[in-house]
């Protein structure tokens, strides 16, 4: 580790671990636009997993083959791996057509629809406070999409079906606290390989012959950086807590803008930019109030235990 790292106290070390992680998810988004113009959807996400299941694999077999076969609520864990293949098929999809910047800002609205179904799919509790917040990252949205019939397109589209999938993804992982990770990952990315595989046998583009060293090489890297940064992800959650480095997954938009700028000539409309703000400020605003209510909520239960000390 450097040795300025080596100075940083666990909160300073888990927001550099966090920033770190969401530069990977970026520039792996920018590999990954990059791929899907010359191969296949289908080739793209098999290989990306193939890659990332050779990384995971000696990290399950380590903690033992029951954990990896006998899982809670197996009808739960088949639904939330439908969800993230949906959600990744979206948006390699929609990348392709359409700029980082934009797919981002349409996939950073996830949390959002997140606090909109919870109180019907979770119970839990959502105030008027809330309701204002996800009601003003709804038109966000509104105005980063631009609906029409011109710009509505099939990538467009796909977009909000993906960043949909994610958030049906986020609830079920909610309620599946006690699967560990690494078992999660394991079997999220077994579904994508196998979709993937399907896709190339399905599609009319099948199987486009790899080019070059260097593209197989950005094909495995898919995969091995998005493992790279769950990891540092999973790691910033257990150094600092999470009202600290949560709220840096938006610096994931600004990577989108600068890696779409330096590698595609992409610049942001002046839509996206507006409904990317309000997107983030509600997301942000749902964030801390959540964690705000369980945090009054937690020292609520306490106190008749103190008062009966």
């Amino acid at each position: 580790m450097p040795h300025f790292l080596r100075q940083l106290s666990p909160t300073g070390l888990g927001v550099a671990v966090m920033l770190f992680g969401m530069l990977l998810f970026a520039l792996n988004d920018a590999m990954g636009k990059f791929l899907v113009s010359t191969y296949s959807l289908g080739q793209v996400i098999a290989v990306r997993s193939i890659a990332a299941v050779i990384i995971l694999l000696p990290i399950v077999w380590k903690a033992g083959l029951p954990k990896l076969v006998n899982v809670e609520r197996p009808g739960l864990q088949a639904a939330r791996v439908f969800f993230s293949t949906a959600e990744l098929f979206c948006f390699y999809f929609a990348v392709a057509a359409l700029p980082l910047a934009d797919v981002m800002t349409y996939w950073l609205a996830a949390p959002i629809y997140v606090a909109a179904l919870s109180p019907f799919l979770l119970g839990e509790k959502v105030g008027w406070r809330r309701w204002t917040a996800i009601g003003i990252g709804f038109v966000g949205v509104l105005i980063a999409l631009k609906p029409s019939s011109a710009s509505l397109t099939s990538a467009a589209f796909f977009s909000i079906l993906g960043s949909a999938a994610f958030a049906f993804m986020m609830l079920s992982g909610r309620q599946l606290r006690n699967t560990p990770d690494t078992v999660l990952a394991f079997w999220q990315i077994i579904g994508a390989g196998l979709a993937g595989v399907v896709a190339i046998l399905v599609a009319p583009s099948g199987w486009i012959p790899i080019q070059s060293g260097f593209d197989l090489s950005l094909l495995a890297l898919l995969g091995i950086v998005a493992m790279t940064a769950h990891v540092l992800v999973n790691r910033a959650l257990k150094l600092a807590d999470a009202a600290t480095v949560a709220p840096l997954q938006y610096t994931l938009l600004l990577w989108a803008v600068i890696f779409g700028w330096l590698i595609f000539g992409d610049v942001p409309q002046l839509s996206i930019v507006i409904g990317a703000g309000l997107i983030v400020l509600s997301g942000l605003y749902i964030f801390f109030r959540e964690n705000a209510v369980k945090r009054k909520q937690a020292k609520t239960a306490v106190q008749p235990i103190e008062d009966l000390v």
